[in-house]
C-alpha cells in the first residue's frame, strides 16, 4: 500500500517597494473623498433669513458711516465695499463681517450673471454659493474676500469680482443677437 506523502511548502516572502505601499495607502485614503457627489439645493428659510442678516451688517456699517446704502449698482457697491475696507471698518479679523461682504459681492455677481443663490454640500461641508441655473458651474462669493483678507491679500474688490465674472463668462453661452 502507497502512503500519501505530503511535502511542506515554504511561505512565500513577496517584498514590496517602500513607496508601493505608500501610494496603495493614499489611494484607498482618497477613495471616499470622491465618492460622494456633491448635493445642490435650494435655500431653506434659514438660509434666507442668514443671507439678509449678513446683507443688514454691511448696509449698516455703509449708513452709519458714509450715509449710504447698497442699491445694486455694480459700480457703485464695488467702490461702497473697498471704502469700508479702505477706511477699516471691516477688519482681516472680522471673518463674519467679510464673509457679509462676501454677500453683497454674490447678489451682485448674481444679478449681472443671471446666477442664483444655493447650497451646496460635500465632503466639506455646507456652504451658501451661487449657482447659474442648472448647471454645475458654482461660486462661492461668501469667502472671496474674507480668505483673501485673512492671510494680507489686500486685492481690490472690483478686481475679485471681475476675475470671478471673467470665469463665469467663459462658461456661459453667448445670449443670442448680442452680437455686434
Amino acid at each position: 500500500m502507497l502512503a500519501a506523502m505530503t511535502l511542506p511548502i515554504p511561505p512565500m516572502k513577496v517584498r514590496l517597494p517602500p513607496h508601493f505601499c505608500l501610494l496603495a495607502l493614499l489611494c484607498l485614503l482618497c477613495v471616499p473623498a470622491f465618492a460622494k457627489e456633491p448635493l445642490i439645493g435650494e435655500l431653506t428659510r434659514v438660509d434666507r433669513q442668514y443671507l439678509e442678516r449678513q446683507r443688514a451688517t454691511i448696509d449698516d456699517i455703509a449708513a452709519a458711516s458714509f450715509g449710504l446704502r447698497f442699491s445694486g449698482n455694480t459700480t457703485r457697491d464695488l467702490a461702497l465695499l473697498q471704502r469700508i475696507l479702505d477706511q477699516g471698518l471691516v477688519t482681516a479679523q472680522q471673518t463674519r463681517h467679510l464673509q457679509a461682504m462676501g454677500v453683497i459681492l454674490g447678489d451682485l455677481l448674481a444679478a449681472d450673471l443671471g446666477m442664483h443663490w444655493v447650497i451646496y454640500e460635500d465632503e466639506l461641508g455646507r456652504s451658501h454659493a451661487l449657482r447659474y441655473k442648472e448647471t454645475e458651474h458654482i461660486l462661492f462669493p461668501v469667502t472671496m474676500i474674507s480668505r483673501r483678507r485673512e492671510v494680507g491679500n489686500t486685492t481690490p474688490v472690483a478686481e475679485i469680482y471681475a476675475r470671478a465674472e471673467a470665469a463665469m463668462r467663459k462658461v456661459i453661452p453667448p445670449m443670442p443677437f448680442t452680437g455686434p
